[in-house]
């Protein structure tokens, strides 16, 4: 495990990876923040909203400025499983097969628009996204560290898309929509195109991937109070006693909500979490670990509100900040 930087360090760090993705992306710095502290808390990340919003564009620029090994697989109804985790050819110079290894070997991974394939297929990420490696033919060959997938997807309700199994979306930490800009951010955007005279962005690399790595170590070092950790456990288990749903989250979604939180925390400076930062995720944690009743589908119900609904009736701690320390 790599030695972790100060808390100091690491959030100013995380401060100049944003500032140099928002040369390019304009206007959605809390989104992206939210992003950023899912890869800091080690986690992969759905990004979910209309086509033409600006996911692919943030998922590369998070990777530059990450300074991360950046790939990009295409989801398209007929990808195959080995399309993403490579598979055996046979070489005939030396008469043998050889492993060659597809997409996912990489440090990021933009599984662009994962929701246009058939469930086998998204599910051949399963194993990378949860024990980071792949099996190919009996053998078992492990992912770089660190491994991260940004996966972008459009609302199911569009044409030609499949919705993603319960047991992928559940291992998403978050997942996040950026929404329709301003017209002030749109125009910015126009107006940040012409400056460049092309297409293509050009980020600085903030940090690279052992930067990375150790900037998660000091997401380890965050302290959580034992109340905070209890609040937690009480907003994940709201869900499911919701008069609206169906399944609520899994402890995998208070398990989120604190490794997100702590993430969040180190973002902001500090070195340990309040109940603030937890409700500043508990959407993009819970909402997609929330299936509502078949009888509201066609309502205007949605997660999201009960994941409001749940932050307005759970009792938030009252922490002491000085209790657990200070940045």
């Amino acid at each position: 495990m790599p030695a972790p930087m100060s808390v100091h360090e690491t959030s100013r760090r995380a401060g100049d990876v944003l500032a140099e993705v928002e040369r390019i992306i304009i206007g959605k710095h809390d989104q992206l923040e939210i992003v950023l502290a899912g890869l800091l808390a080690k986690g992969h990340v759905l990004l979910e909203d209309v086509p033409g919003l600006g996911k692919t564009l943030a998922a590369r620029c998070l990777a530059l400025a990450l300074g991360l090994d950046f790939a990009r697989a295409q989801f398209t109804p007929d990808l195959l499983p080995a399309d993403l985790t490579g598979s055996f050819i046979y070489d005939q110079g030396r008469g043998e097969f050889e492993f060659r290894r597809g997409p996912v070997f990489t440090g990021l991974l933009l599984a662009d628009e994962i929701n246009r394939t058939p469930p086998k297929t998204q599910s051949a990420l399963l194993e990378a996204m949860q024990e980071h490696q792949v099996s190919v033919e009996g053998q078992t060959f492990a992912l770089p560290d660190p491994f991260h997938v940004l996966a972008t997807a459009n609302p199911i309700e569009y044409e030609g898309t499949y919705p993603l199994p319960e047991a992928q979306l559940d291992r998403f930490l978050l997942r996040v929509s950026f929404g329709y800009p301003t017209h002030a951010e749109e125009y910015a955007v126009l107006a940040g195109r012409l400056d460049r005279r092309q297409e293509e962005v050009t980020l600085d690399p903030i940090t690279d991937a052992a930067g990375l790595r150790a900037m998660q170590a000091a997401v380890e070092t965050v302290a959580v109070d034992e109340s905070v950790g209890r609040y937690c456990v009480a907003l994940a288990a709201a869900t499911r006693s919701h008069p609206q749903v169906l399944t609520g989250a899994s402890p995998r979604g208070s398990l989120g909500l604190v490794l997100t939180a702590r993430a969040l925390a180190v973002l902001r400076g500090r070195d340990y979490v309040t109940p603030e930062d937890v409700k500043a995720v508990a959407g993009p944690v819970l909402a997609h670990r929330i299936t509502l009743r078949p009888e509201l589908w066609m309502s205007d119900a949605s997660a999201a509100q009960v994941v409001s609904a749940v932050l307005s009736t759970v009792a938030t701690p009252a922490t002491l900040e000085t209790s657990v320390g200070g940045a």
